[in-house]
């Protein structure tokens, strides 16, 4: 009896410790903590933040690019013997350049066009003839460079950094998901064992009534002693159900702690919305929902467009291709400045080179096949995928009902159940049954309501995973899909 009296003080001054200390959360601030402290979420917003600054450098890089080359000074002095004069000379030279230069490349044709002006400046002497020679050089130039017959690598580099970042935003968005639906999973979790904690306790209290009852006819010789007995073991059996279900409890809290990011020493409190908004789902509405919006279809279909860059990569491979280069220019050269453009000359260029394959022993021929050979099996992958979507979607849709329906009864059972234990309770009361018969309603009305809130918790799951396989929100009528990706 004391060990029970110690236990009843305990959990009262338990639960008043954790009245004081308790952070009450809600499913959405629990959400917003999760999507704030996740570590997988901040991985993988900044693997999409790298994505982004990776197309924005490719996209830098396509506009003109200015350089600037400068050698302020360079000095040479070297001694060479002239075998037809059969003597040795010194020459020392002095010199200075710079270049600066001017490259646009051209997107649409994988090309580019450079605008390139040197200018130079050298002073030589042969110091044993004591001959001395300076030159001023101005060279302005256009140049073209553009290759033929092959694919436009500048264009691909750019799609594939642009399927980079799409599969990146899509990473992000289904992370999103995979975070809500833990995070909902557990916070209903907490609350079963929280709902399990408040059952235990009231099946606690009853037991501890009765228990009181038989006493008090033990004591005035109404029931036999043996009742007694059994009511102390229903009554201590109750309070380690109680003990189990409040370890239960604190566990199921700390690992939700752990999810959200929170502090273990920090306590808290889950109130869920228990209302129960039965929604009309039509299976092919959500089939068209799922097949047009998941992100896994989406993040297959790049695959396959990445398929057939690699198979014109296999082609190019020992092709036959070829490139034009093109180049006019101005060349100014004087020995005074101010006389280097008295008569300018004008020089231009242009060449063709071809590059023609002969034999290769049948190895491109085997690349362009092994690459056809993974686009065929993505795209079998990609067709068993969308069927694997819609039977999960008809399986959501044809459960949903089932598990309204089995709400209404579980509810119906917890009031049948109560009813009965307060038939068999004036019963038991009056002496017309026993305490072990007595022990089978109690359980019977635990039981019914830990599997109405069982079932409360199944349509909750049911209907978010109904949001996140078709990602529309059936509550609301309206996309669940991400902002940046309705773009």
């Amino acid at each position: 009896m004391v060990k029970i009296a110690w236990g009843i003080v305990f959990l009262v001054l338990f639960g008043m410790d954790r009245l004081t200390a308790q952070e009450i959360l809600t499913l959405e601030k629990a959400l917003e903590i999760a999507f704030e402290h996740s570590p997988s979420l901040i991985q993988s917003k900044l693997s999409l933040e790298q994505r982004q600054l990776n197309l924005k450098a490719q996209d830098a890089s396509l506009k003109s690019q200015f350089s600037l080359d400068v050698n302020p000074f360079n000095y040479t002095r070297n001694n060479q013997y002239d075998s037809y004069n059969s003597r040795w000379y010194a020459n020392e030279s002095m010199s200075s350049s710079a270049s600066l230069g001017i490259r646009q490349p051209i997107k649409w044709t994988d090309g580019s066009i450079s605008l390139i002006n040197d200018f130079s400046w050298q002073d030589a002497s042969n110091r044993t003839d004591n001959r001395k020679n300076t030159s001023f050089n101005h060279n302005l130039s256009l140049r073209l460079e553009q290759p033929l017959f092959t694919y436009n690598r500048t264009k691909m580099q750019l799609k594939e950094l642009e399927y980079a970042l799409e599969n990146a935003k899509i990473s992000y968005a289904m992370q999103e998901l995979n975070i809500e639906k833990q995070v909902t999973t557990q916070f209903y979790n907490v609350y079963q064992k929280q709902k399990d904690l408040n059952n235990a306790r009231e099946e606690y209290n009853n037991q501890k009534q009765n228990y009181d009852i038989i006493k008090n006819k033990v004591e005035a010789d109404l029931v036999a002693k043996e009742e007694l007995f059994q009511a102390e073991v229903n009554m201590a059996t109750s309070e380690s159900s109680v003990y189990s279900a409040e370890i239960n409890y604190e566990n199921a809290k700390d690992n939700f702690k752990i999810l959200l990011g929170m502090p273990l020493d920090e306590d808290v409190m889950v109130l869920p919305n228990t209302g129960i908004n039965t929604i009309e789902v039509n299976s092919n509405d959500a089939v068209r929902y799922a097949l047009e919006q998941r992100m896994e279809i989406r993040q297959k279909q790049i695959t396959l467009e990445e398929d057939v860059f690699n198979i014109i990569r296999a082609k190019a491979e020992n092709e036959f291709k070829g490139s034009i280069s093109a180049r006019i220019g101005l060349d100014a050269l004087a020995g005074k400045i101010k006389n280097m453009y008295d008569s300018p000359t004008d020089n231009e260029q242009i060449g063709i080179s071809l590059n023609i394959p002969i034999f290769d022993w049948g190895a491109k021929k085997a690349r362009v096949k092994s690459s056809e050979l993974a686009m065929e099996s993505n795209q079998i992958d990609f067709d068993e995928q969308k069927k694997n979507i819609t039977l999960e979607v008809r399986q959501i849709c044809r459960n949903l009902p089932t598990l309204v329906r089995q709400i209404d009864i579980k509810k119906k059972s917890i009031e049948n159940a109560e009813h009965t234990y307060e038939i068999n309770l004036e019963k038991y009361r009056t002496g017309n049954l026993t305490g072990m018969e007595l022990q089978q309603y109690q359980t019977q009305l635990t039981n019914a309501k830990q599997e109405y809130t069982n079932a409360l918790i199944s349509y909750k799951l049911e209907l978010l995973n109904l949001k996140i396989q078709t990602l529309w929100d059936f509550e609301n009528n309206k996309s669940y899909l991400p902002v940046d990706l309705l773009k």
